[in-house]
């Protein structure tokens, strides 16, 4: 139980940065924001693994790749953007077992 309480917790924390990420941001916020996704979504890639929902895995270790920040990906600012929002959202109304 407190183990999926701070998943939802850590759910709605990124959600929030991602949507930040639609102001007027220092471009150092948007790293941090690359870098803290990577991790999150590297551990609950791995958690998915663990509990054997492949296709949760795949999306979660996809948005790792996506948002790593080591070899960026250019998008521009619009697309990245709607990329943040989706992803948001999808934090927000996903899957919690």
């Amino acid at each position: 139980m407190k183990n999926n309480r701070w998943e939802n917790v850590i759910r709605i924390g990124l959600a929030i940065l991602l949507f930040l990420c639609l102001l007027d941001m220092p471009y150092g916020y948007f790293q941090l924001v690359r870098t803290i996704s990577t991790i999150v979504f590297i551990y609950f890639g791995i958690d998915a693994k663990r509990k054997g929902d492949e296709t949760n895995m795949f999306i979660y270790f996809g948005l790792a790749l996506l948002f790593q920040p080591i070899f960026k990906i250019a998008l521009g600012r619009t697309l990245w953007n709607v990329v943040d929002v989706i992803v948001g959202i999808w934090l927000l109304l996903g899957r919690r077992k």
